[in-house]
């Protein structure tokens, strides 16, 4: 949500001409993720898509500040090399050294003594290796079991210091890790190979400690797509029935992990945790001598379709953001052109400028909102919580569209509108006064400003900033052709057909919102997922194959008929 706020306030910007101010960012882990996608992007030939995420980058990077002053130039000299990079091979060279002149900077910010790391790391694990080791002695299968399980516990908890300092090493960890799980796993379980196996993890852990660079990292060009691919082969094997070729591709999935890892771990930590625990079970499962099949295959499914659901990760389009301030600013807009169309048939032209006074404060308001809101939620509190409160914000504007688009709904006729005008003549009339009419001008404008900032806060962290622009560019050049045709026709062009295409617009948009914002939560582990099998992730239309985000989408659809069909019966 860091940023939603900001984005927000660029509409107004746009009609204002005013400046709004922008934190400065109190972390950078959002800035690995930018890089990280890049990377990915860049390593599958996604020029476009590798663009667009150091695009990310350089805007939020915009609002960073930092006393270390070289480091922080040494990143801007860098970044621009990332972004002007004419070829793969340069571009990837560049976020690499991007990736380091960013560490390196942290590292400066928050120093730490690593040689003291790797120590207070090798005291914390010289007596969890001893326990273990005390169980392989044992020979007890049960007991080398538990000792692996408290193992990893721990592993999992101290493992940061060996992630930071050296990925090569700890991935190598995680593998030997993963292959020794595997034997333990086995249906004969052979102990002298499970000696021989942490005999070499234990050798890495303390070649780690020692300061030695010992592991070299896997080579290659990984993404999720891989991890999809590998899962999918393996499942031909199992389907083939040589589950000896489908346990070495889950192996082959174990050895590539920690490279694509993180990937996985900072959208959904959920199906981290299962990944790495389960697959290496899988791969033991598929070499006993009864093989649940089904079992296995669907385990891997749901993997797959969960990989597939963070891949799929929906970014709202340019039409998106055209459509919210389209339909708020058309509303808005042909409520002013009654007003206006009233004081000329009533011979009070020269009034006319107090109903755009009151549009323009309405408008001034609105953006002064704005600023209020983004220097509220753009605390490093908020953003710690970032993603989840999308989800929610996400939720809010959905339910906040089908308000609307049953309200546009109910204005769909010439009857209904009609109604509609005449009520907020009469209204101001009863008055006597410009005043009431000032006072409906902005109301109206600033009630579609606040709808317009909740609607952007669901899809602007959702998109790029240039895209969010561009729509909101495109909105405005399209409102400003609709006022000049509706004021120099005025009264002849049957408004109400425009409600009816644009109830269609916000009902789809609607359906977007909630499946992406759902999503979001799901991913962070707020609502749980599960997964309906055989159906495709659409991310265009924000559909995702699980229960939880087909029931909120589908609650939408049955409003829709029920408006349908209490609007016919009104007839």
């Amino acid at each position: 949500m860091k940023h939603f706020l900001t984005r927000c306030s660029i509409i107004l910007c746009l009609l204002l001409a005013l400046a709004v101010p922008v934190q400065a960012a109190q972390s950078y882990s959002h800035l690995y993720i930018s890089i990280s996608d890049a990377l990915m992007s860049t390593k599958q030939d996604k020029e476009d898509e590798a663009k667009l995420a150091l695009e990310q980058f350089a805007n939020d990077w915009a609002s960073v500040t930092s006393e270390q002053k070289e480091a922080k130039k040494k990143v801007d000299e860098i970044l621009a090399q990332a972004l002007e990079a004419t070829s793969k091979d340069e571009r990837l060279e560049a976020l690499s050294a991007l990736s380091n002149a960013l560490r390196a900077l942290e590292n400066l910010e928050n120093p730490v003594d690593e040689a003291a790391q790797r120590t207070e790391f090798g005291q914390k694990f010289k007596p969890i290796m001893a326990d273990f080791e005390k169980a392989l002695a044992s020979g007890d299968i049960a007991a080398i079991d538990e000792a692996y399980k408290d193992f990893n516990i721990k592993w999992n908890k101290n493992e940061r210091p060996v992630r930071e300092q050296s990925i090569a090493m700890y991935g190598q960890i995680e593998t030997q890790m993963a292959f020794l799980r595997i034997s333990i796993s086995a249906e004969e379980p052979d102990v002298d190979l499970m000696k021989s196996q942490f005999a070499d993890l234990k050798q890495t852990i303390e070649d780690f400690v020692a300061g030695k660079e010992t592991a070299e990292a896997v080579e290659g060009e990984y993404s999720l797509s891989t991890l999809i691919a590998y899962i999918d082969e393996a499942n031909d094997f199992i389907d083939a029935g040589d589950y000896k070729a489908a346990s070495d591709k889950i192996r082959e999935f174990i050895t590539i992990w920690p490279s694509v890892e993180i990937e996985i771990s900072t959208r959904n930590g959920g199906l981290y945790t299962k990944i790495e625990s389960d697959m290496p079970i899988i791969a033991s499962d598929l070499l006993k001598s009864t093989v649940d099949k089904e079992a296995i295959k669907s385990k891997l499914d749901n993997f797959r379709t969960e990989i597939e659901l963070i891949q799929g990760d929906s970014d709202y389009t340019l039409w998106d953001s055209a459509l919210i301030l389209l339909r708020e600013g058309l509303e808005a807009l042909l409520i002013i052109l009654a007003l206006v169309s009233f004081l000329e048939k009533s011979g009070q032209k020269t009034m006319r400028k107090w109903i755009y006074v009151g549009a323009f404060v309405g408008v001034l308001l609105s953006a002064v909102a704005a600023i209020l809101m983004s220097t509220i939620f753009n605390s490093a509190t908020v953003d710690t919580n970032r993603e989840i409160m999308e989800g929610y914000i996400g939720l809010l504007a959905a339910a906040m569209m089908i308000g609307v688009g049953i309200w546009l709904h109910s204005k769909s006729n010439v009857a209904s509108w009609n109604r509609y005008i005449s009520k907020q003549m009469g209204n101001a009339i009863s008055s006597g006064s410009v005043f009431a009419m000032a006072s409906i001008s902005f109301l109206s404008v600033f009630r579609e400003g606040a709808e317009t900032l909740v609607f952007y806060a669901g899809i602007a962290p959702k998109m790029e900033t240039s895209q969010f622009v561009l729509g909101i560019v495109v909105a405005i050049l399209v409102l400003t052709i609709f006022a000049f045709v509706l004021f120099k026709a005025s009264g002849k062009i049957p408004v109400y057909k425009f409600f009816a295409v644009a109830t269609m617009l916000i009902y789809v948009l609607a359906f977007k919102i909630i499946g992406v914002s759902l999503h979001t939560l799901q991913l962070r582990g707020t609502v749980s997922t599960t997964i309906v099998d055989g159906l495709p992730v659409i991310s265009f239309i924000g559909f995702y194959p699980t229960v939880e985000t087909m029931i909120g989408q589908a609650i939408l659809l049955v409003l829709v008929v029920a408006t349908i069909i209490f609007k016919k019966k009104q007839k």
